[in-house]
């Protein structure tokens, strides 16, 4: 592990579920997306709605539902725009709790000398709703969505977008970190020197291991531990 973590200038980490609690406000926005299409997108019903929705978790809203609706656009847009206003107004409402640790963690991967990104899979304003009710707008070096990079996870364009702006020269001094197999997978195809799964998101060890995190930790204040080259870690493998 010292050889993966010698070097690193960049940490990506995923917001949802790794810095952040929304208290199942997304699950919310879901279920009030798909209302109005009586919450059966296709023939095998709920089940297969919340199927999908486990495993495009951590992927980019937009592709969660054109997997819902893959032979109908318009609704897919429909139904992610009622999902998006939704979730919007559920973060005014009720706003967002911080992972223990999350902002500490992120103190200290500065201090280690590692620029910080966080990534989210929804919408600039749900991002900066978020940020905002969080009074993190300046927590970390650099925040991203989609629609800032070209496409979401399991796209790497996120991770690499965040290299090109924060002027890093190799993408094997970038760490990428989430709880998702979508996060995993966008670490992976951008070639990052360091993968780690976070078990706070919606995978378990396994699961994670299996999209091919290089290490899991119990949650995102363990990773600067990962990043110099202690603590109590599951090692993959």
């Amino acid at each position: 592990m010292t050889d993966r973590t010698a070097g690193l200038r960049l940490a990506v980490l995923d917001l949802a579920g790794t810095m952040v609690d929304d208290g199942g406000l997304r699950g919310q926005a879901l279920a009030a997306a798909l209302g109005p299409w009586g919450v059966h997108p296709g023939p095998a019903g709920p089940e297969a709605v919340a199927s999908v929705a486990r495993q495009a978790a951590g992927a980019a809203e937009e592709q969660l539902f054109e997997r819902l609706f893959p032979q109908d656009r318009a609704t897919a847009r429909q139904a992610a725009a009622v999902f998006e206003d939704t979730y919007q107004a559920l973060l005014a409402e009720h706003g967002v709790r911080p992972a223990p640790g999350a902002a500490e963690a992120v103190g200290r991967l500065r201090e280690a000398g590692l620029a910080v990104c966080l990534c989210s899979g929804g919408s600039r304003r749900s991002l900066n709703l978020v940020l905002d009710a969080l009074d993190w707008m300046g927590l970390a070096d650099l925040s991203l969505c989609p629609s800032d990079a070209g496409r979401g996870r399991p796209y790497p364009d996120m991770v690499l977008t965040a290299l090109l702006a924060l002027d890093v020269e190799d993408v094997r001094q970038v760490l990428v970190a989430g709880g998702t197999a979508a996060a995993v997978q966008a670490g992976l195809r951008s070639g990052a020197g360091l993968v780690a799964g976070v078990l706070t998101g919606a995978r378990s060890a396994g699961e994670l291991t299996a999209a091919g995190a290089s290490a899991v930790v119990g949650s995102v204040r363990e990773l600067p531990d990962l990043v110099c080259g202690a603590g109590r870690l599951r090692q993959a493998g």
